[in-house]
């Protein structure tokens, strides 16, 4: 009995999909249709720059992550890959988070120089 290797087993092809034509009469769509629905990350990011700022408990609340998925998101997508200033000040209420400012920090989203290696 021989043994298939990786390389010699028959692969799949892709399927090929016909053209989808709409139907006679349907109407071109427009920008509004063609816009997405706001994103969690959408809704995320107007809650930090409303006025007020929100609570992490509120956040997950509205949005449905757990806790420190609201964290995460904090540290990795607001500060490092948005780059914004996120600020947060103890209250009554808990703990309130908000953005402040509305521009990336500079040089944010440049490629960082790798070391040379001589």
């Amino acid at each position: 009995m021989s043994k298939l290797s990786a390389n010699s087993r028959p692969r799949s092809k892709p399927a090929i999909h016909p053209k989808i034509k709409p139907a006679k009469g349907t109407p071109a769509p427009t920008a509004a249709r063609l816009r997405r629905a706001a994103t969690k990350q959408d809704q995320v990011l107007a809650l930090l720059r409303a006025k007020r700022g929100t609570t992490i408990a509120a956040l997950a609340k509205a949005i449905g992550w757990q806790p420190h998925s609201v964290r995460g998101f904090f540290a990795g997508i607001v500060r490092k890959k948005l780059g914004l200033s996120l600020t947060s000040e103890k209250t009554d209420a808990g703990r309130v988070y908000r953005i402040v400012g509305t521009m990336p920090a500079p040089g944010r989203h440049e490629a960082k120089a790798e070391p040379s290696h001589a």
